[in-house]
């Protein structure tokens, strides 16, 4: 069994057997999670959050759904669970290359979409600026203080100087990316809200199927 065969058994696993699904995997296969995240609606369920998780050196996506509750996602997920009676052992599934996670062409934009929702919601995870800059200012104050204890006031002074300067490159350049995305769901028929946390997020039209 490869790979993306046993990625589609675990999902189809929690789909029977959950009400939400989780898919973790490294952000660096953001598309794979995309496309697991279809197949979880194509079995009546929804995106619902995204969030890295873990420390500096190892961070891992995580992409959260629900079940949906509209009757058109229970229908939708009764049509696939009869159209693909083997999906989850070894059959095909929705919207996928046979034995793959490959999206199929009518499935390509949805897939699209949905890797789109999960880096605006993972990018903003990253870029509330009173962190960076809270971060800033206390590497700056360790720097500082570490020239004074050690006397290495050539290496921990410059440091104080670079890294925050290289903290808030980085917030600039998460802020472009989440401009580029939002712009990308907009035209794509995404609305933005704000969800309990006050964090902006976009979500689909209520027509959406996979």
């Amino acid at each position: 069994m490869s790979l993306a065969e046993k990625q589609i058994t675990a999902i189809m696993r929690q789909v029977a057997s959950q009400d939400v699904v989780e898919i973790d995997h490294p952000y660096a296969k953001g598309r794979t999670v995309a496309a697991l995240a279809y197949i979880a609606e194509a079995y009546g369920f929804r995106y619902a959050d995204a969030r890295l998780e873990g420390d500096a050196q190892r961070k891992s996506l995580h992409v959260y759904l629900v079940r949906d509750p509209d009757e058109r996602a229970r229908q939708r997920a009764a049509a696939n669970a009869a159209a693909y009676p083997q999906a989850g052992a070894g059959g095909p599934v929705p919207g996928m290359r046979q034995g793959t996670l490959t999206p199929l062409p009518e499935a390509e934009a949805e897939v699209d979409l949905l890797m789109g929702l999960i880096r605006f919601d993972t990018a903003v995870s990253v870029a509330d600026p009173k962190k960076f800059m809270a971060m800033s200012w206390m590497i700056a104050a360790v720097m500082v203080l570490l020239a004074v204890v050690t006397g290495k006031y050539a290496v921990a002074l410059p440091l104080a100087v670079l890294l925050p300067v290289l903290l808030q490159v980085a917030l600039r350049i998460n802020v472009r990316r989440r401009a580029k995305l939002a712009a990308r769901l907009t035209a794509a028929g995404c609305t933005p809200i704000q969800d309990e946390m006050g964090r902006t997020r976009y979500v689909r039209p209520a027509h959406h199927a996979a």
